[in-house]
């Protein structure tokens, strides 16, 4: 137990059906907060415990059933919520990202709420509507807002939230790689100094991976052409493999990866190409292992990656072409991005910096209760 003398209160943590940054954010906060003396249940899908180990790591876990999306069977959701929340003396609930907020604020526990907002609300028409009510609903519900990025905030603040502020999301370690850098290239028959141009995430439209698709079917034309690969799983998958067969794009979708350390240390570039971001995963891993990174300037990724990445615009496919290529013909470019990375990346919060911090926003929230 933690020999500080913070906040060792019961806290209630909330998620949705999340697989990817804001479930590994929840999972090291209830590590963190279990470590420091705190009293901890984690509410979400059982899928969650499943992936990120909460019961494994001496974690109450509650399966509480948060889909993606909104509909009739959050009734469920809530009643699940309410039973798990009522058999404990929780004094804070802390929910992450929009689904589950507006989950834990339509169930009325009278427990202060805190909502850590993680993503925007991208989509138009009646879907955006719909996001746009529930982010109202949840920006005016909570006692506090924290936000992993700028913008989040200042939308929260718009819509009605009574205090506001920037959550900082810890960065997390690096695993070492398993494998060695030629083991790597070797998997995709990579001859010589033929580069390995590596991007990871979700396969989304706001990933906009038909961008870098586009832009490898132009550097075939580079001796040697480079070969771009990207990690991750989704909607977007067979639409992208139809793009790439269409245009001989030298471009591999690799699915669902737990080697993610290996792929960087084979890499020469890495890539993001998003419509928006807030303080992206592979981002973070890029510039810890310090692979040279390009990545579009939107959301909270300028703020996270400083002067360590070249940034451009979204949605340019002629400034991502340019920006890969004149990375691609100066190797001591590369290198001098690869050197501003780990500096950059020992600048972020480390986990015990979050725990504190959150810890912190508790006796706040705790206090005004009282």
């Amino acid at each position: 137990m933690s020999g500080d003398d913070g906040w060792r209160g019961s806290v209630v943590l909330v998620l949705g059906s999340a697989t990817g940054g804001t479930g590994g954010h929840v999972a090291s906060l209830a590590r963190g907060l279990l470590a420091s003396g705190c009293r901890v249940l984690v509410c979400g899908p059982a899928a969650t415990d499943a992936h990120y180990g909460f019961s494994a790591s001496g974690v109450d876990f509650a399966p509480v059933e948060i889909p993606a999306d909104p509909g009739p069977q959050d009734s469920g959701a809530i009643r699940a919520l309410r039973k798990a929340v009522a058999g404990r003396d929780a004094e804070v609930i802390h929910a992450h990202g929009l689904r589950a907020a507006f989950v834990a604020a339509i169930a009325r526990t009278g427990v202060p709420l805190v909502v850590t907002w993680h993503n925007a609300v991208l989509a138009k028409g009646l879907k955006g509507q719909a996001g746009a009510l529930l982010e109202r609903i949840v920006a005016r519900s909570a006692a506090l807002t924290l936000g992993a990025s700028e913008d989040l905030v200042q939308r929260a603040v718009a819509l009605g939230a009574k205090n506001a502020r920037l959550g900082p999301v810890a960065a997390p370690d690096l695993a070492p790689p398993r494998r060695s850098r030629s083991a790597v290239r070797a998997e995709f028959r990579l001859r010589g100094d033929t580069p390995l141009i590596l991007s990871v995430g979700r396969l989304h439209p706001q990933k906009h991976y038909d961008l870098l698709v586009d832009a490898s079917a132009r550097w075939r034309e580079l001796t040697p052409a480079p070969v771009v690969a990207v990690a991750g799983s989704g909607p977007s998958y067979m639409p992208l493999a139809q793009q790439a067969s269409r245009l001989h794009a030298p471009f591999h979708l690799l699915g669902h990866r737990t080697d993610v350390p290996d792929l960087l240390l084979g890499a020469d570039l890495a890539v993001i190409t998003s419509d928006w971001e807030a303080r992206q995963l592979f981002a973070q891993e890029a510039l810890h292992a310090g692979v040279p990174l390009i990545t579009t300037a939107v959301g909270g990724l300028p703020g996270l990656v400083g002067d360590a990445a070249v940034l451009i615009p979204p949605g340019d496919l002629d400034a991502l072409d340019e920006a890969v290529r004149r990375m691609l013909a100066d190797p001591s470019l590369r290198a001098e991005y690869a050197s501003r990375g780990p500096r950059q990346a020992a600048t972020w919060p480390t986990e015990k910096d979050v725990v504190d911090a959150v810890r912190s926003a508790y006796t706040e929230v705790a206090a005004v209760r009282r």
